[in-house]
């Protein structure tokens, strides 16, 4: 990645420009000073996730969740090591389904939790149900 890649700050929103030749490297948001990629997993709302979809130039995983859900508290862990795992790579984020009902239903989330992932604006891949970190990563992996 030689070209200027923008991602959307998981704390203030604001749109930041990085080298690519720098992106291992992290960054902080010019605009509140906190890092933009901290290697754990961010939650949106509704209101939030479509900069974040649309905006970023790296991909951005996505864990449809709700707290009830037995195989989602599974999978929270492995989600979170995942997140380490791709820090310069990708954005994780995870969306509550209970609080982000018009999310689920924009998405079509028939059941949870469900991995999505997303490259500028666009679901490239879905895939339902509770994943080992390892098949999660080899399951990315497939679909960059």
């Amino acid at each position: 990645m030689s070209d200027a890649v923008h991602i959307v700050c998981p704390h203030c929103d604001g749109i930041n420009r990085i080298p690519g030749t720098k992106l291992s490297a992290g960054g902080k948001c010019g605009k509140c000073q906190q890092l933009l990629l901290p290697g754990q997993p961010i939650a949106l709302n509704a209101s939030r996730f479509a900069k974040h979809i649309q905006k970023n130039d790296l991909p951005v995983l996505v864990d449809f969740w709700a707290p009830w859900c037995g195989p989602c508290k599974m999978m929270a862990p492995v989600f979170e090591q995942t997140a380490k795992h791709f820090q310069h790579q990708l954005e994780l984020v995870k969306v509550d389904t209970e609080q982000e009902q018009s999310l689920a239903a924009q998405y079509n989330i028939r059941s949870i939790p469900t991995i999505a992932l997303f490259h500028h604006g666009k679901e490239i891949a879905r895939q339902a149900g509770a994943m080992d970190q390892n098949s999660l990563i080899q399951w990315v992996q497939s679909h960059l």
